[in-house]
């Protein structure tokens, strides 16, 4: 009983990764926004960078959520 109620302690711990992770995807596109109001011809230089961002953001995420599941059910 003691043990699972630590493991679901645990996982929800692990989870608050992606309150994290929301709020970065959307500094990440709003900086994109902000950036291309401000100069509209530098867009295809300035989107590999957002989606780059976009990504790395969400792979930790990921990794979050991933070790919630390990807590859980490993």
């Amino acid at each position: 009983m003691m043990l699972q109620s630590a493991k679901l302690i645990g996982a929800g711990l692990a989870t608050i990764g992606l309150a994290g992770v929301g709020a970065g995807v959307g500094i990440v596109f709003g900086a994109f926004v902000l950036a291309y109001s401000r100069n509209p011809s530098l867009k295809q230089q300035m989107l590999p960078y957002a989606i780059l961002g976009f990504a790395l953001t969400e792979a930790v995420g990921l990794f979050a959520l991933m070790m919630a599941f390990l807590i859980l059910f490993g």
